[in-house]
């Protein structure tokens, strides 16, 4: 998961790097001393934190250019102000926290915040190019590397899809919800059954290879993922 922390304040960034490191989550954290930086960055972040006084555009107007390009970040405002409310709400922020921060609150609303971007995540669409179609991640239930091509297995009564493409490039494509358990395997969290030590069993009987170096690693994601608002069946 990628977060941005952007407040002209370097005490303040300190201080909500430290806030979220505490914890523990597999996170990748990027402060920012203005708006105009996360902007110009051009990086695509699942929660940002944005204060709204500062040097520059404000943090209104950096949310505003924001959500145009990245509709599906989850935004919370910070600020010692409470007349920006109204405006925050406009822009479908996530939370609007005041400072000065306290930290029990603080860990509250960001695993709520933790556990709206991973749902945000399930819904967004696998586009293949070649085909001209939109798969809606959550309905993909794992992809099964095939020679040159791939086969994505689909839930329901839906037919599985056969493509060109690589392994690297769908994971790229699909997020932290999915996990490349094998070379010729990615699975989708949501749908493991079950797991043992070199295969993990879907939620419609099929079962996938699982590479045994991989298997302490595939746990904790699993573990990580269960603990941060997923659901699983097992």
């Amino acid at each position: 998961m990628d977060i941005a922390v952007v407040d002209d304040e370097r005490v303040m960034r300190a201080y909500l790097c430290e806030l979220i490191e505490k914890q523990k989550l597999n996170c990748r954290v990027e402060a920012y001393a203005a708006g105009e930086e996360l902007l110009a960055s051009g990086k695509v972040f699942d929660i940002v934190f944005l204060d709204i006084r500062m040097d520059g555009i404000n943090g209104i107007e950096a949310a505003k250019s924001l959500r145009k390009r990245q509709e599906e970040t989850v935004l919370i405002f910070i600020t010692g102000l409470k007349e920006y409310v109204f405006e925050a709400l406009d822009l479908y922020a996530f939370h609007y926290l005041l400072k000065p921060l306290e930290e029990e609150r603080f860990t509250q609303v960001f695993q709520k915040a933790v556990r709206e971007a991973g749902r945000k995540k399930e819904k967004q669409g696998l586009f293949i190019k070649t085909r001209n179609i939109t798969i809606d991640q959550s309905d993909i239930l794992y992809i099964e590397s095939i020679r040159r091509k791939v086969e994505i297995h689909t839930a329901g009564n839906q037919d599985n899809i056969t493509i060109y493409a690589t392994m690297e490039e769908l994971g790229e494509q699909l997020g932290e919800v999915f996990y490349r358990c094998h070379r010729a395997y990615l699975v989708n969290m949501a749908y493991i059954a079950e797991y043992g030590s070199d295969s993990i069993t879907l939620t419609n009987g099929d079962r996938v290879y699982l590479a045994k170096k991989k298997y302490g690693e595939f746990v904790k994601a699993y573990m990580w993922y269960l603990q941060n608002g997923g659901v699983s069946s097992v």
